[in-house]
């Protein structure tokens, strides 16, 4: 962001500029290099050099843990009350994906040092990967998933709990018809964008999301120079999950595709209608046999956190200084926005609400790692050197992302 219009205006740069060498200017410092104005001679080549990445103290980390503890004793209590023991049916929510993480972590080690090897990284990406992967990044980042997962994990039984509460989707049906005049939102989309193509293009966005969820938080702890502002990412999707269960708990409901299937009737039969009539055969099953060992429920509506989890990820690219991806982000949002009430999936109330938590999520993530008022902190993983060039490091000030930076030329 520019402040002010005299030839001495600075630009705001936020603290993970450096993440996507393919979305900033060329002539910023990315992926650990310092790259100089051109001067028509060949640049030398430069490995990423591990810059220090120490703190002062682990206060934060120490906040990111208790976070996770209390949560889980939460899940423990509700556990004990409703008689039903925590469960990881299959090892589909735990086991397999802590594995799915491990090798997606293994495999961004390796591209990213590759990238920061640069133009000989057949040979040097071995040795940047040792430099820059000490003992105690390698153990941030490896707890910081254990973190996620563990929310995750306690995430998806309170979900599965949700069943006994009585659910309220003719409140939220109401909310919808008020909003919109007297409509439901889901048949105006249909008239508007018709109920064949348009389908199978929103179903892909949805189903999209797994995806990009399984990669994004694990490269939140393999890309940055600092580890501690990939934390920033993780501590807001921790607060994300804890929020949106925080919410089905506060109103239960299951979906517009159950309290109005008429609807829904003209759309074509898509893997969308065999995933949401098996939610519903998990459902029954867990309310007629909550004892038995495969028993799992997993169909809550309020809130989206299909548009929740999407709008932290774009808060994040923002945060992060990530033009293109922001975009990118801010178009992904829109159009999950469109598909969960297009498909049946959630009321618009719902999205509404995912929008909230997910601003409300990513500001408590940035307070748990950057306490507002602490000093050393770090505003940007570039400083300027004396010779006014960029160089890699931290700056010290009151807020990340706070601390202005002179423009480039």
């Amino acid at each position: 962001m520019l402040t002010g219009d005299s030839p001495g205006a600075v630009e705001e740069e936020s603290p993970g500029q450096h993440l996507s060498a393919a979305l900033v200017s060329d002539r910023e410092g990315i992926w650990g290099r310092t790259i100089q104005p051109s001067t028509g001679a060949p640049a030398a080549l430069r490995t990423d050099e591990a810059k220090p990445d120490v703190e002062a103290s682990y206060g934060w980390l120490l906040g990111v843990w208790v976070l996770v503890g209390a949560f889980a004793l939460l899940t423990l209590m509700a556990s004990y009350r409703i008689g039903i023991p925590v469960r990881d049916p299959h090892g589909e929510v735990l086991r397999l994906r802590i594995a799915l993480s491990i090798g997606l972590f293994v495999l961004l080690v390796l591209l990213d040092g590759a990238v920061r090897a640069g133009r000989h990284w057949r040979s040097r990406t071995g040795q940047v990967i040792r430099r820059r992967w000490t003992a105690r990044r390698l153990t941030l980042a490896l707890t910081g998933l254990l973190a996620y997962h563990l929310v995750y994990f306690c995430y998806h039984n309170l979900k599965s709990w949700d069943v006994f509460n009585r659910p309220r989707d003719d409140m939220l049906l109401a909310w919808d018809r008020w909003l919109f005049f007297g409509h439901d939102p889901a048949v105006l989309l249909h008239d508007l964008l018709g109920q064949h193509v348009a389908a199978y293009v929103l179903m892909v966005i949805y189903v999209s999301f797994s995806t990009l969820v399984s990669v994004s938080f694990v490269a939140a702890v393999v890309v940055p120079d600092r580890i501690r502002d990939g934390y920033v990412f993780m501590a807001s999707m921790l607060w994300i999950w804890i929020l949106g269960v925080g919410c089905y708990y506060l109103i239960p409901s299951l979906g517009p595709f159950d309290s109005a299937p008429e609807q829904f009737r003209g759309l074509p039969h898509m893997i969308i209608q065999q995933s949401q009539a098996a939610l519903m055969v998990d459902r029954a099953h867990l309310l007629a046999h909550p004892q038995a060992a495969d028993a799992f429920a997993a169909v809550s509506a309020f809130a989206s956190l299909h548009v929740g989890v999407s709008a932290v990820l774009l808060l994040m690219a923002r945060y992060y200084g990530l033009r293109r991806v922001t975009v990118a982000m801010t178009a992904y949002v829109a159009a999950t926005v469109v598909a969960t009430v297009y498909l049946g999936w959630h009321f618009a109330v719902d999205d509404v609400a995912g929008l909230m938590i997910a601003y409300l999520a990513v500001r408590f993530g940035r307070w748990m790692v950057y306490p507002a008022g602490a000093s050393g902190r770090a505003t940007s993983p570039f400083r300027l050197d004396q010779s006014g060039k960029w160089a890699g490091g931290v700056t010290r000030g009151r807020d990340l992302g706070d601390q202005p930076l002179p423009r480039t030329q």
